[in-house]
């Protein structure tokens, strides 16, 4: 069921305005005091969310952190983000996680929203000091290889620290002990 947003809201809006939305079939993010919607991803992007969780959600918990896919995401007050995946250390409780308790967060690319993947949220990431950022980026044609770059906060930029191309695997220690192997991101 679709939900169609307020008509009447003047004026920016507020966190308690936001919440108050409730759950709704679309992402929809408070980026100071206005509301980005954006459609569903692609059924491909999905896989790769799904999957990229799945081969994170172990490595996470065996050093007492979560993996979520689509969580909200305070980056400060009145920027709230739901980005693709989620490694933090928080609670299964609770509507919204703060950066500050972010240990990896991760975007998939996708042809509609690569600009914003690649240069907007990373430096709202970077804002909110989250240290270590994960780019997933599928090949544009049919989405049959994936490239992965693992970032890390560098005073207020990322600078690349890992990357791992179609076929190969992506192997960090930081922010705790992981192996990606881009084939396995593909279904």
């Amino acid at each position: 069921m679709s939900m169609a947003l307020p008509i009447n809201h003047s004026g920016p809006w507020s966190e308690e305005d936001y919440f108050a939305l409730g759950e709704t079939p679309d992402r929809i993010e408070l980026i100071d005091g206005g509301l980005v919607a954006s459609p569903a991803a692609s059924k491909p992007h999905h896989d790769v969310s799904f999957l990229l969780t799945a081969a994170l959600r172990p490595k996470a918990r065996a050093v007492g952190l979560r993996a979520y896919e689509a969580i909200n995401i305070r980056l400060a007050p009145g920027r709230i983000v739901i980005p693709d995946v989620v490694v933090a250390d928080t609670s299964r409780f609770g509507a919204v996680t703060d950066a500050s308790d972010v240990a990896l967060i991760c975007e998939i690319v996708s042809p509609g929203n690569a600009s914003a993947d690649r240069v907007q949220k990373m430096r709202y990431y970077a804002a909110a000091r989250i240290e270590w950022y994960l780019l997933v980026e599928p090949e544009p044609s049919e989405q049959e290889s994936v490239t992965l770059r693992l970032y890390r906060l560098d005073d207020e930029h990322y600078v690349e620290h890992a990357v791992a191309k179609g076929g190969e695997t992506l192997v960090s220690d930081v922010p705790f002990p992981f192996r990606l192997d881009t084939d396995g991101l593909l279904d």
